[in-house]
């Protein structure tokens, strides 16, 4: 409640407009920006958390003088004077032993970006593809993921397209021109640049200045990560290949052909499309893949694919008619099984030894939720099965600390899980006869 009423205070004392005597040309500024909608981009840039930029400024930190700080920065938005500090980069680990590069802004940068963002989105909104479901409101992946399924049923053959770098690599000109075409606010399209040109400081310290892409980790990257592939892949499919069905989530692409042919042309013409954009396919990532099925039985060596956190592929199951057929089916892939149960493996068991297990219940139940919500899409065996490994840590945890085998601990939470379901989620999935039930996820 006193965190509710300092905000109030602070949002009244944001839109009161202070006074100036009786010359009314001390409070121009040269762009109209609502207070208000400063105010706004705080709280959602506030539910979203994060961590500091270069400055190492939390939130919490921002919010220790929060009137202050988002009235000066909604003056230096207003007058122009708004320049973004350098964008902190950090690396996460890929599945592939690989890093990511991501770009972290101070928590003002991301405050401004989200200003924009809000402003421009709307607009932005009305023209974009219907089959693009990356970060848009309203589009989810799970949204991308049943169409995929149903039109590679349809389909024979299905393009699975990685571009090379895409948040590294964007053409800053090709995209201010998309950028001048759509947004009608100048001040919006002043820092949207500057966002774009702002640099990069590196673990070392050292910076660089960007002259291409944009900060995977911005607010407002994924917006212009739409935009841009908007006009290189989106519009161009519909202009050179209408008849051709696709689902994108912001880079990742999936395309759908009726025949081989078809899909070798396209991916030829869609080489040479990302290359005059600035971007690459990548000659390993990128496929070809044979949707195989009962109905189509053809020998071809690629008949698997990965989208968003699923494997897509043919599959021998047993039909309502009590036969058994190959069907073209989707789950859990492979990768993301593997990257739930090293995430498992990290838990700090060790560190709750001394503890109990409502203090595991506490730490895991979201994630073992979040988990179970996305990969139940087209059923929860596979997620169910996956997360059997947290039992087996689970028992790994009771066995040092009862001092018990790991039989006697498996009985233990056997025990455990008959009696309190609800404790962990997937305790909530059970088997019958006729399959498999969610509970109360």
């Amino acid at each position: 409640m006193e965190v509710e009423r300092r905000e109030r205070a602070i949002q009244l004392g944001m839109l009161s407009q202070p006074s100036y005597g009786k010359n009314p040309t001390v409070q121009a500024k040269p762009f109209a920006i609502p207070k208000r909608l400063v105010f706004e981009a705080y709280k959602r840039v506030k539910a979203r958390k994060g961590v500091g930029g270069v400055d190492d400024q939390s939130i919490e930190d921002f919010e220790s003088n929060l009137s202050t700080n988002l009235y000066k920065l909604w003056n230096r938005l207003s007058s122009g004077s708004y320049h973004p500090s350098p964008v902190k980069r950090v690396y996460i680990a890929k599945a592939d032993g690989k890093k990511r590069p991501l770009g972290i802004p101070t928590v003002e940068d991301r405050i401004a970006q989200m200003v924009v963002k809000m402003v421009i989105e709307p607009e932005l909104e009305n023209h974009f593809h219907p089959d693009s479901y990356g970060y848009r409101p309203g589009k989810s992946a799970h949204q991308a993921l049943r169409k995929t399924l149903e039109r590679s049923r349809k389909h024979a053959w299905v393009i699975d397209m990685d571009i090379k770098g895409f948040f590294d690599n964007l053409d800053h000109r090709l995209m201010m021109k998309a950028v001048r075409h759509h947004v009608k606010e100048r001040w919006a399209r002043i820092y949207i640049y500057r966002w774009l040109r702002a640099t990069v400081q590196h673990p070392d310290g050292t910076q660089e200045q960007m002259f291409k892409g944009t900060p995977q980790g911005g607010v407002i990257s994924p917006l212009l990560a739409n935009l841009y592939l908007h006009y290189t892949f989106d519009m161009w499919m519909e202009r050179n290949y209408p008849s051709i069905k696709f689902e994108r989530y912001a880079d990742d692409i999936v395309c759908h052909c009726t025949h081989q042919a078809q899909s070798e042309q396209l991916i030829a013409e869609l080489g040479r499309r990302f290359n005059a954009c600035g971007l690459e396919l990548h000659p390993e990532k990128t496929k070809i893949v044979y949707c195989k099925s009962v109905y189509r039985r053809g020998g071809y060596p690629i008949v698997s694919f990965e989208f968003l956190g699923y494997q897509f592929k043919p599959k021998l199951i047993r039909n309502r008619h009590g036969k058994y057929a190959v069907y073209f089916m989707a789950g859990i892939s492979p990768k993301a099984a593997a990257n739930i149960r090293e995430q498992i493996r990290q838990m700090p068991w060790r560190k709750w030894q001394p503890l109990g297990i409502e203090t595991i219940q506490a730490h895991c139940q979201n994630r073992l939720k979040g988990w179970i919500n996305y990969f139940k899409l087209f059923g929860v065996v596979q997620i169910r099965e996956v997360l059997f490994h947290f039992d087996t840590c689970l028992r790994k945890w009771i066995a040092h600390k009862m001092k018990k085998t790991l039989l006697q601990a498996a009985k233990c939470v056997n025990g455990i899980r008959r009696s309190a379901r609800h404790l962990f989620a997937h305790w909530g999935i059970w088997s019958t006869k006729k399959g498999w039930v969610a509970g109360a996820v």
